[in-house]
């Protein structure tokens, strides 16, 4: 009996871990204003992992009335895809609390990618680190839920 019981331990504490998980992430998903008020991302969570996409933009054209483009982008055969819809957060992973880490946040702006953190201050203001590096060095931005 001892034997199966200690066998079927981390079966159990991985159940309980990706029941946290499963939980945390709930929190994390909806629609989030950007800092600036330019863009609202949708997050939302694939195969355990969360993910962000631009849903709106303040100003979804160029000067020239075109759909903006992720023309900084530093791979070329980027360059053409439309900011509307792109998915510019990657890969985060719920740690503890209300914290995820391990992801990846894209600005297109600048065409550059940094490592992030997302930290949830209250039901509906979400704190985001992006970095080089550590953590230490890097900028932290703020985004509201958008209420429906």
């Amino acid at each position: 009996m001892k034997k199966l019981i200690i066998l079927l331990l981390p079966i159990f504490f991985v159940g309980v871990t990706h029941a946290q998980e499963v939980k945390y992430n709930k929190l994390l998903k909806g629609k989030w204003l950007s800092e600036d008020g330019d863009a609202i991302i949708n997050i939302f969570e694939e195969h355990g992992k969360i993910f962000g996409r631009i849903i709106w933009l303040k100003e979804p054209n160029n000067k020239k009335g075109h759909p903006k483009v992720d023309d900084k982008n530093p791979k070329p055969s980027l360059r053409r895809r439309k900011i509307l819809g792109l998915v510019i957060m990657k890969d985060f992973v719920y740690k503890k609390g209300l914290f995820w880490s391990d992801g990846t946040i894209y600005d297109p702006k600048s065409g550059k990618t940094y490592d992030a953190n997302i930290e949830l201050k209250g039901k509906d203001v979400l704190s985001l680190r992006g970095y080089i590096g550590i953590s230490l060095i890097g900028r932290t931005s703020v985004w509201h839920r958008v209420k429906n």
